[in-house]
């Protein structure tokens, strides 16, 4: 998972679509990444960095228009990550942190025209890619079970472990096997094993972000982090959902799947989100407040961070975006600007996808799962 927490995967309302997609990296046909979103993952192996062409910053389209105090704040912060163009990075972070002479948004503007070029991102077609959203929820829980709140947060197993990259199960002899669906894993819960109680489709949500925020009847509240998944692939029920006639098929955004869920709240729901095989375990961390953590292990900028696909991209890298004409209903027209590539996700995959995170609490998950729109990407490369 990436997306927010190792993945916070995967994926975002988008990523449901995903699976119609995060795989997390989200895909077609939106609702929430995959993911994007577990425990800080490795930085992943550079992929190699072809000579490509160029262009002046200048000439990115919206450059005119971007918020470059914003973009120089995010890069700042999002550039100690990576490993390339280290002399720069530390160059804009002392222009932030140098007292009360804070650059002006001319200056911040000038730090980019004059150290950098932008390299396009490339599909193998020519064709445009995908931009889709995730977000870090926020639910109600309850500590106890009741007929609304039935669905148990699961903590990992103690036979769950990770073998070459994939999560399985270890037998008592020792062997190995694949571990059980969602399904199988619902249907064999029982009442003492879990951490807090959810509505299902919020659990099924969170588990498609890879973490959330929780707020339990006490007022207590706390953060459901990403500690393991099955091991099985995402599998996004937006597309099947609409083939087979429960959504229109321009109405899958996540608040529609969502509203579907809750109405049809116990078999008839479990049925559809048992479509989804993969299932996420967590822990309870400290809610401090602030963002969720990336793959990259530092906190997501709202609207300024990515989850890409790591073996195209690097953590830290800086990546202009532009994404016009959403199809979803609800939909924005379009989002464009400098993000930093600081997540990934299981249904993000490719070198022109990416999976932009929009913040916290529900107007940001409202907006994530209408977010399906034609991606151009250009990478930050440092001027000789």
């Amino acid at each position: 998972m990436s997306r927010l927490g190792g993945r916070f995967v995967a994926l975002a309302l988008t990523a449901l679509a995903a699976g119609c997609a995060s795989t997390p990296r989200p895909s077609p046909s939106p609702s929430p990444s995959p993911a994007p979103s577990p425990a800080p993952r490795p930085e992943p192996a550079p992929p190699v960095r072809p000579v490509a062409r160029t262009v002046p910053m200048a000439a990115l389209p919206g450059w005119d228009q971007e918020n470059h105090l914003a973009a120089l704040y995010a890069y700042a912060d999002g550039c100690r990550v990576g490993r390339e163009a280290q002399s720069l990075c530390d160059q804009a972070r002392a222009m932030i942190t140098r007292g009360a002479r804070l650059p002006t948004p001319t200056e911040a503007r000038a730090f980019f025209e004059q150290n950098f070029d932008a390299a396009p991102a490339e599909t193998a077609d020519g064709r445009p890619g995908l931009l889709t959203a995730y977000f870090a929820p926020e639910y109600p829980a309850r500590r106890a079970w009741s007929p609304e709140f039935d669905a148990p947060v699961l903590a990992r197993p103690a036979d769950l472990e990770r073998v070459d990259g994939r999560f399985m199960r270890r037998r008592a002899d020792g062997s190995i096997a694949p571990y059980d669906d969602r399904a199988a894993i619902e249907g064999a819960a029982r009442p003492e094993q879990a951490i807090a109680w959810m509505r299902a489709e919020d659990l099924f949500f969170m588990q498609i972000q890879g973490s959330g925020y929780l707020t339990f009847e006490d007022g207590g509240r706390a953060r459901a982090a990403y500690a393991a998944d099955n091991g099985l692939p995402f599998t996004g029920i937006a597309r099947p959902m609409a083939d087979r006639g429960l959504l229109p098929p321009n109405g899958t955004s996540g608040e529609a799947i969502r509203a579907w869920l809750a109405a049809r709240r116990g078999a008839e729901a479990r049925a559809v989100m048992a479509l989804n095989p993969r299932y996420i375990f967590f822990r309870m961390d400290p809610d401090d407040g602030g963002q969720p953590n990336g793959a990259a292990a530092v906190p997501l900028p709202e609207r300024r961070a990515i989850a890409v696909d790591p073996a195209s991209w690097r953590y830290g890298d800086a990546v202009w975006i532009e994404a016009d004409g959403g199809n979803l209903i609800g939909a924005r027209a379009s989002y464009r600007g400098l993000v930093m590539a600081l997540d990934t996700g299981s249904a993000i995959r490719g070198p022109v996808r990416a999976d932009l995170y929009l913040g916290r609490g529900e107007a940001a998950g409202l907006e994530a799962g209408a977010v399906r729109h034609p991606l151009r990407m250009w990478r930050l490369v440092p001027k000789p």
